[in-house]
């Protein structure tokens, strides 16, 4: 998919692919989900070099993605489906009983695309860090890829792992944090302000990246391609990308309540209008 035009009309369909599942499961996270979908687009349809059928979660000769916070599973599922990794039909079993898409990803179900199970914050830097050291052992010249929310950078597991990933010069591996100041209890300016997480990366070694326009395709694109291309020089890889949660849906535009919050069948058709059904809904 090379189109930006067709790119743009998959950031269409994932978001209401996101709206939907939240909606029939009555359950989830939409606020973060609607934030990412340009980075999940990007990343899956331009980016990342990997096989979807068969799936192998070893990773060798392809490059890894690790889903840190868990909880945007949403746009998750709806991009490995429109990925090839499993039927988009399965969209309709979000969080229902014995699915394989439940609320927080897992591993154990088997769902391809999956290599871990994640949604306690704080730990898919270090799972990634022991991706990309193992491809290195391995002569795998591809790389790893990870995403993490701001407020989980309030985590001290994530600050161990960036310490040791500049120190121990983890250089096939991009991070990326989804800088939308918002988390479950409010701005992150509220509830534990960061300061300067460009300087605070930098200071621990790392290659800095920031893009302020996080919901717009062609941005996201060219601040991973730039990141790419930063690799295999001696140090890690983080692209600063800010976003708005919530956006594409205006009552949820910017605010923190939609972080974790279902919606009604009312807001999903007012939704789902701004939202024309571009690809084909599940």
């Amino acid at each position: 998919m090379n189109n930006i035009f067709e790119l743009k009309n998959l950031c269409t369909q994932v978001r209401r692919d996101i709206l939907r599942m939240i909606y029939y499961a009555n359950s989830g996270h939409p606020g973060g989900s609607l934030g990412c979908t340009e980075f999940f687009v990007a990343l899956y349809k331009k980016i990342m070099n990997y096989t979807s059928n068969p799936f192998k979660i070893e990773g060798k000769n392809e490059d890894v993605f690790f889903l840190s916070n868990g909880h945007i599973s949403p746009v998750y599922y709806s991009i490995l489906s429109r990925s090839g990794f499993f039927n988009i039909k399965e969209l309709y079993s979000f969080r229902k009983i014995n699915s394989r898409l439940q609320g927080h990803p897992t591993n154990h179900e088997g769902l391809p695309g999956i290599r871990i199970s994640s949604g306690s914050l704080g730990q898919g830097m270090s799972v990634s860090i022991g991706y990309a050291i193992s491809k290195k052992l391995n002569n795998d010249p591809y790389l790893v890829y990870s995403l993490h929310g701001d407020g989980e950078l309030n985590e001290g597991q994530i600050w161990e792992a960036i310490l040791y990933a500049g120190a121990k010069k983890i250089d096939n591996y991009i991070a990326t944090i989804d800088y939308n100041k918002k988390q479950i209890d409010g701005s992150t300016d509220d509830v534990l302000p960061m300061g300067n997480l460009k300087k605070k990366f930098e200071s621990f070694d790392w290659e800095v990246l920031e893009e302020y326009e996080g919901n717009n395709i062609e941005k996201v694109i060219n601040i991973l391609l730039k990141a790419k291309k930063k690799t295999k020089k001696n140090k890690p890889v983080v692209i600063i990308l800010h976003t708005k949660m919530g956006y594409g849906v205006d009552f949820m535009y910017d605010n923190h309540i939609w972080h974790g919050k279902p919606i009604n069948k009312e807001q999903l058709y007012k939704s789902l209008e701004k939202l024309p059904e571009t690809i084909g809904d599940f």
